[in-house]
């Protein structure tokens, strides 16, 4: 597909997407014709009601679930129309996920964490090492950098999932419910933080959440409802 002057503009152009799956004999639709343009460098909330789709949106963009009909291009490349090998690599290269459930590996420390992502996309030693250590900074964790996550709270493994992600440059950023084990208190702080690394790294976030805190942290917020997205 060649890219348009339009494309190149969009960390995420989604057209007519559609995901449909069979439950007990019958169709559930999670995406309905759904279509989704975010501009590079934006920070972009998609609320919903558990089971609206919004993870499903998310596994989509991301290349871990495959949409029934439609395209996808994230920074004008069809991901649609990738092998698994060139899905693996891609995301390796390009995207950063954040979950609600942290994701970090128990037995390693925050500093081991965030590298493992680096050596998995193959970055030399020396360069994962000053790396890890610049995103641990500049989520405001490197004096915690040795610790494991069960000496961290809730808020401390988020940093260092958001550091994980953040480690290998990616273009686009996808969270899933990242706010949602977290109080009041600490959920600003960490939106606080992905609104500052939106800017910092120039990177696009799509931060799929049921929380209305994101209100006054994004670009802009999008509602998710019987797989369709309404402003």
């Amino acid at each position: 597909m060649t890219q348009t002057k339009t494309d190149l503009h969009l960390a995420i152009d989604a057209q007519n997407l559609r995901r449909v799956y069979a439950s007990a004999g019958r169709e559930v639709v999670a995406l309905d014709d759904l279509n989704l343009q975010i501009p590079v460098g934006k920070f972009v909330a998609v609320k919903g009601k558990s089971g609206s789709g919004k993870t499903t949106l998310l596994n989509c963009l991301g290349g871990l679930d495959s949409p029934t009909s439609g395209s996808i291009l994230i920074q004008g490349r069809p991901i649609e129309k990738m092998s698994g090998t060139e899905l693996t690599n891609w995301r390796q290269k390009e995207v950063g996920f954040i979950f609600q459930a942290f994701g970090l590996l128990p037995t390693l420390s925050a500093h081991e964490n965030v590298e493992l992502m680096l050596r998995i996309a193959g970055v030399p030693r020396a360069e994962r090492n000053q790396r890890a250590n610049e995103v641990l900074a500049l989520v405001g964790l490197e004096k915690w950098s040795g610790q494991r996550p069960f000496e961290m709270s809730g808020g401390q493994q988020q940093r260092v999932a958001i550091a994980r992600a953040l480690a290998h440059r990616p273009n686009l950023i996808l969270a899933d419910e990242a706010t949602g084990e977290l109080d009041t208190q600490t959920s600003h702080e960490l939106l606080d933080l992905l609104q500052t690394i939106t800017k910092e790294e120039n990177v696009t976030i799509l931060l799929a959440t049921h929380d209305g805190l994101v209100d006054e942290h994004v670009d802009e917020v999008m509602n998710l409802a019987d797989g369709k997205l309404h402003s």
